[in-house]
């Protein structure tokens, strides 16, 4: 049994913390506490995914230099996983010079010499401060790349992994492809001969689903209530939203199941078969507008299948960010959901 399967099998996100948030003192003191991390351990799951932004531990007026304060937030975190017998997987979500939400043009990353060589410097920092932790800590260069220099992440990806290794030979790294950590971009990464190199995707399929009525989206103002299983919802609104290329292979008749999501997930296992690399499912998850009934289905197929083909993951998120596992009293949003992300054998 590989790492991903004895120590990453199912896990979940704490998005919106340090990531995608204000980086307001208050807000972190009190978006996330230990009680939260053992509420997580209690659920059965084995670790907890942390996407972090580059600001919460370098300041762009300062660069190379690094903030105390941001590394204590995570030293925190992984001292109450420590104690709560979780896995932390560090998550880069916003780097300098790229960001997944960017326009194309501010996403310099792929062109700018500064910026690639703060995004080494700064796993190069982790990584010295983290050497002495063991299998329980996996680093994740980058969430959800999108490039649109061809084969230019590769080379980026590689500077970072050697810059590491330089540091820390034996820490185990996750690499995930562009579009958006797609199934499909899998076939576009280099494949190291270093084992301790993991590969790493996210999974929203059928997006008419996992983001009906997101309103970040095009499907903001589509009105269509999607269940699953079911039959596709609302074609005809669909397809007046001006995204008709998103859909050109839906119909009325298209069915939302346990097929459509094994066949949305055979890239993966292809480059598994193909590979012979574990692979995890940095995120997965159902938007808290669907039906609760719906998303308790959907989590039920997706994680029988990551089972069955033996991939790791971790659900987006605990808490907020409009996909949350959590009600306002900061309990599950019910016991089935839960049940949902817990491997049978648990």
């Amino acid at each position: 049994m590989g790492i991903i399967l004895e120590k990453y099998r199912s896990g979940i996100n704490l998005g919106g913390w340090i990531s995608q948030s204000s980086y307001a003192k208050e807000h972190i003191a009190g978006f996330v506490k230990k009680e939260d991390v053992q509420k997580i351990a209690s659920w059965g799951l084995d670790h907890i995914r942390l996407p972090f932004d580059y600001p919460v531990l370098e300041a762009d007026d300062n660069p190379f230099v690094y903030l105390e304060e941001g590394f204590g937030v995570i030293d925190r975190l992984l001292d109450w996983c420590k104690e709560s017998a979780l896995n932390l997987v560090l998550d880069l979500h916003k780097a300098p010079g790229y960001a997944f939400g960017n326009k194309t043009e501010d996403n310099v990353l792929f062109t700018d010499e500064t910026a690639q060589k703060r995004f080494v410097s700064l796993w190069q920092e982790i990584a010295r401060r983290y050497r002495a932790e063991g299998d329980n800590l996996v680093f994740e260069l980058m969430n959800e790349i999108v490039d649109a220099h061809g084969d230019t992440w590769n080379g980026i990806a590689r500077k970072a992994i050697e810059g590491i290794r330089g540091i820390d030979p034996n820490r185990h790294i996750l690499l995930g492809g562009p579009y958006y950590n797609s199934a499909a971009g899998l076939d576009t990464l280099e494949i190291w001969d270093d084992e301790r190199v993991l590969y790493n995707f996210h999974f929203y399929e059928p997006f008419l689903f996992t983001h009906q009525r997101a309103y970040w989206t095009h499907l903001r103002d589509s009105g269509v209530s999607q269940p699953y299983p079911g039959k596709i919802e609302g074609v005809d609104k669909l397809m007046a939203l001006n995204k008709p290329e998103h859909y050109k292979a839906l119909n009325a008749d298209t069915v939302f199941d346990w097929a459509f999501l094994e066949n949305a997930l055979s890239p993966a296992v292809a480059f598994a078969k193909r590979t012979g690399r574990e692979l995890y499912c940095g995120e997965y998850g159902a938007i808290g507008l669907a039906d609760l009934g719906s998303r308790v289905n959907w989590l039920r197929d997706i994680n029988d299948l990551f089972e069955e083909n033996g991939f790791g993951r971790a659900c987006w998120t605990y808490k907020g960010m409009d996909f949350t596992s959590i009600d306002g009293n900061g309990e599950p949003v019910s016991q089935e959901f839960i049940k949902a992300l817990t491997p049978k054998d648990q």
